[in-house]
């Protein structure tokens, strides 16, 4: 985070090793050795529980949820019973990175692949992850399972990414740590000059690269589902509302009644973790009660611009009972863990 009077600056420098394809690798592609650590609250994680669910990827790579708020140093374990991780025994997401690098410096992030056998961190390099589940583990994806980097589209994709991440997934942080009014201004129009062009680019096609879904919607979809409930009053991100922006709102229905996508929204921790964790921002930690919920329910009229979610494949199947998210904190999951 920035200091007084500056611009917010994000610290970049992961661990960025990789889980290869390679029999020889240090960390080699082997189902049931890794453990996804991630936080439903955090959009950087939820990319990564979006694309393992997408990809059918649960019962390869085991996946353990952090609580929703944490201290300054750690991601905790607090949902478990006993607060401990029921696989790697710990009750901070510290210990692993401690385990793998005695002393670690820097932030300790969600989300995090540990490796099962060590406890140590293998990566927490959070765009990597996600490439690399839809690389590096096709032997293992489930049948039908879309193809999220279509070879064909990567240098569109890797161009719309860093409009994306710069302007929008990051824009609305620079915004909300702002350290002062020149900087807030800044940013603030950064962010909507982002959006005005996805709002145009949106206009004419469903999805943001190609005619099915792809990691670029991913990796926008997580932003837009925090944004009314969190980004638009607590970062002051407040030009519009999400739904006030009509080609950015009917795709983000069109993205949430997807499965894979609003079947992992919880927003009550999403809102817990903002409004409690950030009391620089919010001293009194009081968590607003709205948005309403029921609009994510409104027909969005999307199929209309052609594609299909899953092209040539299909929509990932039923969620398993413990990854399922409460009604309680999305009224338009049901019983069975899906968006209806």
């Amino acid at each position: 985070m920035a200091g007084e009077g500056k611009a917010y600056t994000r610290d970049t420098q992961y661990i960025e090793d990789r889980i290869l394809d390679d029999p020889d690798a240090r960390w080699p592609v082997e189902p049931g050795r890794y453990r996804l650590v991630a936080a439903r609250a955090c959009p950087w994680a939820n990319r990564a529980i979006i694309v393992r669910r997408l990809l059918g990827l649960e019962d390869v790579i085991s996946m353990g949820l952090c609580g929703p708020t944490h201290d300054e140093n750690s991601w905790t374990f607090d949902l478990d019973p006993g607060g401990l991780d029921p696989v790697l025994r710990i009750p901070r997401l510290k210990d692993a990175y401690e385990a793998r690098l005695p002393g670690y410096p820097r932030g300790i992030t969600v989300p995090a692949i540990v490796d099962e056998r060590s406890g140590e961190v293998v990566t927490n390099d959070f765009a990597q992850i996600t490439e690399d589940f839809a690389t590096q583990w096709t032997r293992h994806h489930r049948a039908g399972a879309p193809d999220l980097w279509p070879q064909e589209l990567r240098e569109e994709m890797d161009a719309v990414n860093k409009r994306v991440y710069t302007e929008v997934n990051n824009g609305v942080y620079r915004c909300g740590f702002a350290g002062d009014q020149q900087a807030y201004d800044a940013a603030y129009e950064r962010l909507f000059t982002a959006l005005d062009w996805l709002e145009e680019r949106l206009a004419t096609r469903r999805y943001l690269v190609g005619d099915a879904i792809t990691e670029s919607d991913v990796r926008l979809f997580t932003t837009l589902a925090r944004f009314d409930a969190v980004y638009h009053g607590h970062f002051k991100c407040n030009r519009r509302k999400l739904t006030e922006m009509p080609n950015l709102w009917g795709y983000a229905r069109d993205l949430f009644t997807t499965p894979g996508f609003g079947d992992t929204i919880d927003f009550t921790q999403i809102k817990q973790h903002y409004y409690l964790v950030h009391r620089d921002l919010n001293p009194k930690g009081i968590i607003p009660d709205g948005p309403d919920l029921s609009v994510w329910a409104e027909p969005h009229d999307r199929a209309r611009l052609g594609g299909t979610p899953f092209g040539d494949g299909t929509a990932p199947g039923a969620i398993p009972e413990a990854e399922r998210v409460p009604t309680s904190a999305n009224p338009l999951v049901g019983t069975d863990g899906l968006v209806h």
